[in-house]
């Protein structure tokens, strides 16, 4: 069983639904996972947040401009006036589920219903596709074996319990198709895996039907070496290990979400990421085997505040840390770096939600200095400690950029540099110069 992920670009027009059929071998056995058409899930966003400012004026209107989009989607989609009919009656149903919810008081829950009706639509049209066609298919709702547990992590055992009987159940089938993205909670309610979570949705289906391979498709040729869109002469790598490919994704490579790694690395399954617009290109193969290249990438991430705490109190204290990263605990933020000295630690965090309270409470072990606007830079690769010169090539090639802070053998997958955005391009540049060119 081979699992293909197509992402909203994949199927952000009707010729681009229609070329999947030269894409998915439908002699094989698979299951394909749809995000939203591209661009739906932000305008259901709008719509949600237009009734939650009880702006209904606002909300019919954005609803039906997004039916109108639909409404000419899918008259350049279908050529039979049998399927084109059934396609409108569909449509028209989503849009009349969503204006429904003008009507009442608005929450969380209605607004994850909502959300949900981007790939609830994609894929029933590109069900409704293959069928006109003539390609024999079967349209698994995700919310029928796709759940979280009460932490709001994914249950891969209730997954696999669920799905395989369904599977099971059409043995003269081979081609499968489900939503990406959402799922039901630990309550039985419509939610979500937040959003890019189509990734994640394939590589957990992936891994409860312990497939033979894991196909995300997007609108680039695999994982680049650097950020196609800053630097220049940047190339797809041909192989990843799943710890290179979950620190790229981590920290700044788009093509792929940063959870989506962990299930299938879990069960070694391999991941290929290829790219729509160039089926025969070959992609970026993710499996256990790292590749033969000692420096394999560069990726950036933006949106990081530095805290520093200098306490004199820190000097040997017993359970300083300890008390430290306890009141980031306390509000759920996570650290992306750390460093230490003898009378200061440094931390580096991207949600700013609770940043206030954090420093109010910080500020008990000593003076406590924010720096916003900063960038991390993540060099990805074979750094373990037997490798000669790796990191002092880095160096070099931010010799004339200052460098906030530094993570160098926390991972022997990765260098971290801490610069201000301002410097980020400047530093992209530089170091693909130093390490590729």
């Amino acid at each position: 069983m081979h699992v293909l992920k197509f992402g909203g670009t994949s199927v952000g027009s009707p010729e681009r639904i229609k070329g999947l059929i030269d894409i998915i071998d439908v002699r094989q056995k698979q299951i394909v996972v749809l995000s939203a058409v591209s661009g739906t899930t932000n305008k259901l966003v709008a719509i949600a947040q237009a009734l939650y400012e009880y702006n209904h004026v606002k909300a019919i209107e954005l609803i039906d401009s997004l039916h109108l989009f639909y409404a000419d989607f899918v008259q350049k989609l279908y050529t039979d006036s049998i399927y084109l009919v059934q396609a409108e009656v569909l449509i028209n149903h989503h849009f009349n589920a969503i204006r429904a919810f003008t009507q009442d008081l608005f929450t969380i829950n209605e607004e994850r219903v909502i959300l949900a009706q981007g790939e609830l639509i994609s894929t029933a049209l590109f069900q409704l596709y293959l069928q006109e066609k003539g390609v024999v298919s079967v349209l698994l709702p995700a919310l029928d074996f796709m759940r979280t547990d009460a932490e709001g992590e994914p249950d891969i055992a209730y997954t696999t319990t669920h799905l395989q009987p369904l599977i099971d159940s059409h043995p003269e089938v081979s081609l499968f198709i489900t939503q990406g993205y959402i799922c039901r909670n630990a309550f039985g309610e419509v939610d979500n895996l937040k959003r890019g979570g189509s990734d994640y949705s394939a590589s957990l289906i992936g891994a409860a039907l312990r497939a033979s391979e894991i196909q995300i498709w997007t609108d680039i040729d695999g994982m680049h070496n650097n950020d196609p869109r800053i630097v220049k002469n940047t190339r797809p790598l041909s192989q990843l290990s799943f710890d290179e490919a979950a620190e790229l994704a981590y920290f700044g490579a788009k093509i792929l979400h940063p959870q989506s790694i962990l299930p299938a690395r879990k069960y070694r399954i391999p991941v290929r990421l290829l790219n729509t617009m160039q089926p025969s290109a070959k992609g970026t193969l993710i499996t256990e085997q790292s590749g033969t290249e000692t420096i394999k990438a560069i990726a950036a991430k933006d949106g990081i505040v530095a805290i520093n705490i200098l306490s004199s109190r820190m000097l040997l204290a017993h359970g300083f840390l300890r008390k430290v990263f306890e009141v980031f605990e306390r509000y759920a933020t996570p650290i992306d770096m750390i460093t230490t000295s003898e009378v200061a630690v440094s931390v580096t965090i991207d949600n700013t939600t609770h940043l206030e309270k954090i420093r109010a409470e910080l500020a008990i072990f000593g003076e406590v200095k924010v720096d916003v606007d900063c960038s991390i830079i993540c060099v990805v690769g074979n750094f373990a400690a037997s490798a000669h010169g790796y990191a002092s090539r880095v160096f070099e090639g931010l010799k004339h950029i200052p460098i906030r802070m530094i993570s160098y053998g926390g991972s022997d997958n990765n260098i971290s540099l801490l610069v201000k955005t301002q410097d980020k391009n400047e530093a992209l540049k530089s170091l693909h110069g130093r390490l590729f060119d």
